[in-house]
């Protein structure tokens, strides 16, 4: 029976960093580009400013399913029993998650900005915007699933 490399967690850690830190830039920029079109439109109907925040709060959902792939994968790595297959999987899960969140902060921003100046000027911009957004929305989504499966598949992985 083989030993476990010891270097072998650190994989599953740069998995949880991947997964944390890369879909919270993405919810960061998707929050500031969208934030600026907010701004620009509270100066001219400030009204509409409350119906405009729906790209701001999607961009925060994208952040909570980097925290979710973070905390499953840190709740799998085991001192001393931990392989490098697991490692890998959990690397390529948090990737997955955090690249997906990435992309998906970056869509929401660009269409949040787009979407909220033009709605100063045409109120039938809102039901498009928010069918974009979502669609933005479900890459990050999909991400999370395939992030989610992976980790599932290296739940049963106990051996070196």
């Amino acid at each position: 029976m083989s030993v476990c490399p010891p270097f072998a967690p650190f994989f599953g850690f740069a998995g949880v960093a991947s997964a944390m830190i890369f879909s919270t830039v993405g919810a960061a920029f998707g929050t500031s580009k969208a934030g600026i079109g907010i701004a620009g439109t509270g100066t001219f109907k400030p009204e509409l400013i409350m119906k405009s925040l729906i790209p701001v709060v999607m961009s925060g959902i994208i952040a909570v399913y980097g925290l979710v792939v973070s905390v499953l994968i840190s709740g799998s790595l085991r001192a001393g029993n931990y392989s490098l297959f697991a490692g890998f999987i959990h690397l390529g899960a948090g990737l997955a998650c955090g690249f997906t969140g990435l992309s998906a902060g970056y869509a929401i921003g660009f269409v949040g900005d787009s979407c909220v100046r033009a709605y100063v000027h045409e109120s039938k911009v809102f039901v498009s915007m928010v069918l974009i957004l979502i669609f933005a929305e479900v890459l990050g989504l999909y991400g999370l699933i395939v992030a989610l499966i992976m980790n599932s598949k290296a739940s049963g992985i106990d051996v070196c």
